[in-house]
């Protein structure tokens, strides 16, 4: 059974992909998930305000004790309000890149183009195959119009892919107006392909403590269906690689999206919640459903039941929306 697969331009040995996570952050683990068939691994996400608090603090050692005196009571710089290990990262991905044989890329979570461009220059210089880039722009300015937020999304894109030479793939969430057509001008804009969907942080409130709390749940096999759509209408309709993320649980949730036409399937959150060693379970399960047909690869079935591909497609439009609604309940 051959896995190999394409995606960015990059050969890998299996369409199953270890997205970012804390997991991903020690090089004994990388090491685990190779060995257990990962085709590649997303390190941990480098965020925006990581790296200009660090700049901020290397500002502050700099000038610090310029005019000081006995008493000085600005010598030490503020607490750190983020996590300041944007360099550990670069010498994991370094590390990374010279001991794993799968290909290793490089995650940037930002909104801005501004200082993307050296620090995805660090990581190309590390030696990663490729960069996610994973645009986290939260329009809570009411004035912002949406051609806007786009625009900026669009600028930082421009501005990583002119600064290197590896491929750039962009992970961004669903709610532009039309997911399908930004998915273009991304990859219009230079980018190598993107990765169907962001689950973008949403708070929650507590009722005993009246305060908006941090929350975070895995994702599950329920939450597929979004991204299993749009990859579905973007399949081989754009020149960029795809890849699906979300609700990848199970064996057969990989096979869902290559039938829908995703050259990769990422995981995260069942390798959170199973270990590192679930991902060999996702990779035998993959062969033995190839097997059990007859088949000998991915390719056999990758979009094979996309928008494209059917005959009738109105799976994925509104008629079969009518035909859902019409007939919930019915015997």
């Amino acid at each position: 059974m051959d896995l190999t697969t394409r995606y960015l331009g990059l050969t890998l040995p299996s369409p199953i992909v270890a997205s970012a996570s804390p997991l991903n952050a020690r090089l004994e683990t990388l090491k685990a998930l190779q060995g257990y068939g990962a085709g590649a691994v997303v390190l941990p996400s480098v965020f925006e305000e990581q790296f200009w608090h660090e700049q901020h603090i290397l500002d502050q050692l700099i000038g610090n004790g310029a005019e000081s005196f006995g008493e000085a009571q600005s010598f030490f710089p503020a607490q750190a309000a983020f996590t300041t290990d944007s360099g550990n990262q670069v010498a994991l991905a370094e590390k990374a890149a010279a001991t794993l044989e799968i290909p290793v890329i490089a995650s940037l979570n930002g909104t801005t183009d501004s200082g993307w461009t050296d620090l995805a220059r660090d990581f190309q210089d590390a030696g990663v195959a490729a960069i996610e880039l994973n645009v986290f722009l939260l329009p809570t300015d009411l004035t912002v119009p949406g051609a806007e937020v786009e625009q900026r999304t669009l600028d930082v894109v421009a501005a990583v892919c002119d600064t290197v030479q590896i491929p750039v793939a962009v992970k961004i969430g669903p709610y532009f107006s039309a997911p399908g057509h930004m998915a273009q001008r991304i990859v219009a804009a230079g980018a190598a392909g993107v990765v169907l969907f962001n689950r973008f942080y949403q708070p929650d409130i507590d009722p005993a403590t009246l305060s908006v709390v941090p929350s975070l749940d895995l994702s599950t096999h329920a939450e597929m269906r979004l991204p299993l759509l749009w990859i579905g209408v973007l399949a081989g309709r754009t020149k960029g690689s795809l890849a699906a993320t979300t609700g990848v649980e199970g064996p057969e949730d990989v096979v869902r999206y290559l039938l829908a036409g995703a050259d990769v399937a990422m995981t995260t959150s069942a390798l959170l919640r199973h270990g590192p060693g679930h991902m060999a379970v996702l990779v035998q399960g993959l062969k033995d459903w190839l097997a059990a047909r007859g088949l000998t690869s991915p390719d056999a079935v990758r979009g094979r039941l996309s928008h494209g591909a059917l005959a009738d497609p109105e799976a994925y439009e509104r008629a079969n929306y009518i035909k859902v609604m019409q007939g919930y309940g019915r015997a």
